[in-house]
């Protein structure tokens, strides 16, 4: 068996059923535009005046909403990243519940491409999705402050993360019993933005959920593509998320092979 040449098979399969299922590239954008207008559009004005001091410092001299877009901006691109887990997970539970992997079962193929053509096809969707929305974030007034080497470490961070959100995604998608609970299980992967300093800086929260907000694996990653992206101090940011994103990648690699060889519909 070729691994690599039936991995390329699996992810081209995963393409198709892109181009099949438009609705859920949709999906992977409509929710951070959605968010991206609310907090910019509506909230904007408020918190980035009220955010103020070092936080906002580097972005815009005159704060209010001009500076809370360029604060924000990282915010929704995780958005996107993490979002791409709900998808890949119903990607996967669809495969599972309509047969198609018992299929491959009796194929000669190797039984890892299965899974790495699920991720490999979604490292492509997200990278995508990012990149519309860099250029939705700067339709709406983000205006990017970075060098080639900048660009360079932000393109790092993000499939970094691609590759660790989409194993988690893979994995609860086997581990998921219906397509709904495959829908469901991955958004608090959706929360974790929320809970960091995407939107508020973690000093204006409650002393117990700032300790969690500082310590979470999207905080670090939001706060490295921050500085990389409007010329901040990046300082450790950057191997604190390829930390995080390592592990999160080995626990969901280990999770998702652990799923597919338990599950009966593989025997």
């Amino acid at each position: 068996m070729n691994t690599f040449a039936d991995s390329m098979t699996m992810f081209r399969r995963y393409l198709l059923h892109l181009r099949r299922y438009p609705a859920l590239s949709l999906y992977l954008i409509l929710t951070p535009v959605a968010f991206l207008l609310l907090f910019v559009y509506v909230f904007g004005g408020t918190l980035g005046s009220g955010i103020g001091g070092s936080a906002m410092a580097h972005l815009h001299a005159g704060g209010g909403r001009h500076a809370y877009v360029g604060y924000v901006a990282p915010g929704v691109l995780l958005l996107t990243i993490a979002g791409a887990a709900s998808i890949t997970a119903i990607a996967v539970a669809k495969d599972m519940t309509e047969g198609i992997i018992a299929r491959f079962r009796t194929m000669a193929i190797s039984r890892t491409s299965v899974l790495t053509g699920h991720v490999l096809g979604g490292v492509v969707q997200i990278v995508a999705g990012v990149a519309i929305m860099i250029g939705l974030t700067i339709a709406v007034g983000f205006r990017p402050h970075a060098s080639v080497a900048a660009w360079l470490g932000f393109a790092a961070i993000v499939l970094m993360l691609s590759v660790a959100v989409t194993w988690l995604g893979v994995a609860m998608g086997l581990a998921a019993k219906s397509i709904e609970t495959a829908s469901n299980t991955p958004m608090i992967l959706m929360f974790l933005p929320f809970l960091g300093s995407s939107f508020v800086p973690t000093g204006s929260m409650p002393s117990g959920l700032r300790g969690f907000a500082d310590y979470q694996p999207f905080t670090p990653a939001n706060e490295a593509i921050r500085a990389l992206l409007t010329g901040g101090h990046v300082g450790d940011r950057i191997w604190v998320t390829a930390a995080w994103c390592a592990g999160m990648a080995l626990l969901g690699f280990v999770w998702a092979r652990a799923s597919y060889q338990r599950d009966p519909t593989h025997q």
